[in-house]
């Protein structure tokens, strides 16, 4: 496992590294891989991933989602997203932040495995639960990270600078309209979370659940302000980019701050 593990921090950074040389221009010393290639250590890393998610996070004793484990998780299908999504839109240019985040990711479910925290046999409902969360959780990942490019983007476009660089990218409305896109894809599937982990919630207070449940839903409100404010009033900017990036720092306040608190300095977890 420790092999592999390398292996695909290694791929990881090799290909956020080839993408960023696409991206960005390659120079006559520097050797730029074809596409096809950069795509090949992608999803070589991918499945390497996958590989220690299965065994890092599936035992004997339970089914083990720590705070790191679950953070790998959802590094694995922000990176299968913009994969997957290279053909059709332009996500690619998000590539040259996910990849060594979720490399990052990797190394640290590695570094600092978890306990068991769930029944090795779960419902099928809690399935669903975990599933829908972990893909709301990508996508609104993918989102933040794409309000950041927008506003990167706007700034250096104000100030006319790294022309250059800016050419690699998508105009600035097809970016913000990629933007309310992935936030409307990510409200989706973290209201199906809420309302999914509602049915298991039966002490808020003796489960530990009252702060993820509060920055959680808070930050529903507040992507769910965002979609109708462009909706209704056309927002757009610097708003949205403030109020969506506010929004997901609630959430992984709510999620992985609470989560970290709990297991790692209170010694406790969700269940118990």
């Amino acid at each position: 496992m420790t092999f592999i593990a390398l292996a695909c921090i290694a791929l990881y950074v090799a290909a956020a590294w080839q993408l960023g040389v696409r991206l960005l221009g390659a120079t006559q010393h520097q050797q730029q891989l074809p596409s096809v290639a950069m795509m090949g250590l992608g999803l070589v890393a991918l499945c390497l991933h996958g590989a220690t998610l299965y065994e890092t996070t599936l035992g004997p004793d339970g089914l083990r989602l720590g705070v790191f484990n679950v953070l790998s998780m959802v590094g694995w299908v922000v990176t299968a997203l913009v994969l997957f999504a290279l053909r059709g839109r332009p996500l690619d240019n998000l590539g040259l932040f996910v990849l060594p985040l979720t490399a990052l990711s990797v190394l640290l479910a590695w570094l600092l495995p978890s306990p068991a925290s769930m029944s090795p046999s779960l419902g099928i409902g809690l399935q669903v639960h975990i599933g829908v969360s972990v893909l709301g959780y990508g996508l609104l990942a993918l989102a933040a990270l794409q309000a950041a490019l927008v506003a990167l983007q706007d700034h250096f476009l104000r100030e006319k600078r790294w022309m250059g660089a800016l050419r690699a990218l998508p105009p600035l409305t097809r970016q913000e309209e990629l933007l309310f896109q992935l936030i409307g894809a990510g409200f989706f599937f973290l209201s199906l979370s809420l309302a999914s982990g509602a049915m298991y919630v039966t002490d808020l207070f003796g489960q530990h659940l009252v702060h993820k449940t509060v920055l959680s839903g808070l930050a529903w409100c507040v992507f769910g302000v965002v979609l109708f404010g462009r909706w209704r009033f056309g927002w757009r900017g610097r708003t949205v980019i403030r109020w969506c990036l506010a929004a997901f720092v609630l959430l992984m306040l709510g999620y992985f701050g609470a989560k970290l608190v709990l297991e790692e300095i209170l010694g406790r977890s969700w269940s118990n």
